[in-house]
């Protein structure tokens, strides 16, 4: 994928006949996305089952992972192949650089919809990894999603307060450690490790409550994406900014999945992110701090005059399709 774009726009693909009515049509894909899910859990448990019995660090245990990786992204196909031909969705996505499916990437995204998650399946589709997030260390317990999150070998991360570190300066950095350790499990995987560094959906009253100074963002919680640069070091092959459009306003999932949703705008570019970056305490270190938050900001500032751009060309005229 290079270019203004990810290749030659492919002309939109024939939509099935859908049951019509927008709860119909809403009810519909609800059933044929949850059938999926079950249809999928099943190797995938197996998988999951059997890396429980293998060494750890062993290749068996790497090659289980790929499988359940490789599982997950059919998943994901089949669920973009329902969105392609039961909603009537104006797609334009241009990613400006290749993604290889067998390299290491951190995604920063805006985000505005729970559609996000879907919208970056379809971006990106099987030309890259699997997504994983990072999870605090609790929810590996969370019932049925915890052991797919842990086969899927999403990073846990362990995050100590600071009053729990002054009660115990011992605590201090064996957080980032713990992901270390985590993030090393999967150092031979490829991975697309998401940040949606607003920390929550972008609304009007959030975005006014925290005089935010974007016009279309939520301020970047920086701390997290140092966390997570420093966690994984310099084995990433970039940084995917991603920046998620809706012409005609963010809207729910059911509304999505009635085909409420008109057309939507991915824009996606490579970028290096600093050897000075994968250094530093950013709890600690002041100095180190100010400049990773600069950093951020001129990415969110990038991110939010092209927000405006692309709302702009979207209010001239249609956006292309693909």
């Amino acid at each position: 994928m290079s270019g203004d774009d990810r290749g030659p726009q492919q002309p939109q693909l024939p939509t099935v006949e859908a049951p019509r009515g927008s709860r119909i049509r809403g009810s519909f894909l609800a059933v044929m996305f949850a059938l999926n899910t079950l249809f999928w859990a099943v190797p995938v448990y197996l998988c999951i089952l059997l890396k429980v019995l293998v060494p750890t660090h062993g290749r068996l245990f790497q090659r289980f992972s790929r499988w359940v990786a490789d599982l997950a992204q059919l998943w994901a196909s089949c669920n973009t192949w329902f969105v392609d031909r039961f909603l009537p969705i104006r797609w334009d996505i241009q990613i400006d650089s290749e993604v290889r499916r067998d390299g290491q990437y951190l995604v920063c995204a805006n985000h505005q919809s729970w559609n996000d998650i879907v919208v970056l399946m379809k971006a990106f589709g099987r030309d890259t990894p699997f997504f994983k997030f990072f999870l605090k260390q609790e929810l590996i317990w969370v019932p049925v999603l915890g052991p797919v999150w842990w086969g899927l070998d999403y990073p846990f991360m362990k995050r100590y307060s600071n009053e729990q570190i002054k009660r115990n300066p011992k605590l201090k950095g064996t957080d980032l450690e713990t992901t270390r350790r985590a993030c090393e499990r999967a150092k031979h995987q490829p991975m697309l490790l998401l940040n949606f560094l607003e920390g929550t959906r972008f609304t009007k009253a959030k975005h006014d409550r925290q005089a935010s100074p974007y016009q279309h963002l939520l301020k970047p919680k920086s701390g997290g994406f140092a966390f997570a640069t420093s966690a994984l070091g310099e084995r990433l092959n970039s940084l995917l900014d991603v920046t998620i459009v809706y012409p005609e306003g963010a809207k729910g999932l059911w509304d999505f999945l009635c085909g409420r949703v008109g057309s939507i705008i991915v824009r996606a570019r490579k970028l290096q992110v600093p050897h000075r970056l994968y250094t530093g305490d950013y709890d600690s270190d002041h100095e180190f701090r100010k400049n990773f938050q600069k950093w951020v900001s001129t990415i969110w500032r990038e991110k939010d005059e092209q927000i405006s751009r692309l709302l702009a060309e979207a209010a001239a005229g249609p956006a292309p399709t693909r």
